[in-house]
């Protein structure tokens, strides 16, 4: 497990971060001065073959079934977040709020949900304090998910999502972004990132995650089309 130290530009590695023994993930970690100029690069996106994103029905925070079936017609964006998370999930949940309104009128045609990775805080209660928190509900399209342990497992396998847990009880997880298209057809993933400070806690300057809000507009208005 890395903590601080210098990367070279453009370094990117997989970090896990826990502050204060809450929950963490695992997560691209690249410095604030990395000089991406291309945005595929700056959000490591990467066109997937096409098939059928993985079904699953779970219950979201409002405490109803939800499948992803019920977003044909939309694109989806798709994330894999802790419930019970204080480093990078606020940082991605920010960047939802962000592409939602850089959406504009295309918004309608744009779903955003996330499957909960914390066995322990897997109630509906927890996802729907995380929502509230990190003003998620802001977006009308919001779901995040969530069930019992192994349907949740289930979920994670088919998206190549690898969830474990530490001996002080913090969740640690790799990280993907998915971009579905109306069809239910995979067509992107980006790798979500973040900086770290040298107590070990999970950051994104300000002007990153606006770009990085305008990314996911871009490239969910893209599979949208």
């Amino acid at each position: 497990m890395m903590r601080g130290g210098a990367l070279a530009l453009g370094a990117v590695v997989l970090v896990g971060v826990a502050a204060g023994g809450s929950a963490g993930a695992w997560y691209a970690l690249r410095t604030s001065g990395s000089g991406t100029n291309s945005l595929a690069s700056f959000m490591g996106v990467s066109p997937v073959p096409p098939k059928a994103a993985p079904a699953f029905t779970l219950t979201n925070q409002k405490g109803q079934p939800f499948s992803l079936a019920q977003l044909r017609g939309r694109a989806v964006v798709l994330e894999f977040m802790d419930s019970h998370c204080t480093d990078i999930c606020p940082i991605i949940s920010q960047e939802f709020v962000d592409a939602y309104h850089d959406l504009g009128p295309k918004a309608s045609k744009v779903a955003f949900v996330a499957v909960n990775v914390n066995q322990q805080f897997n109630q509906v209660s927890a996802v729907a304090a995380f929502s509230s928190e990190h003003g998620l509900n802001a977006i009308p399209s919001w779901q995040f998910v969530t069930g019992p342990v192994p349907a949740l497992r289930h979920v994670w396998q088919q998206y190549g999502i690898s969830v474990g847990v530490e001996p002080n009880g913090t969740v640690i997880h790799n990280d993907q972004m998915y971009f579905i298209g109306p069809h239910g057809t995979e067509r992107y993933v980006a790798t979500p990132f973040a900086n770290e400070r040298p107590n070990g806690t999970a950051f994104l300057p300000a002007p990153q995650i606006t770009r990085w809000g305008k990314g996911i507009a871009r490239y969910a208005a893209k599979v949208a089309a």
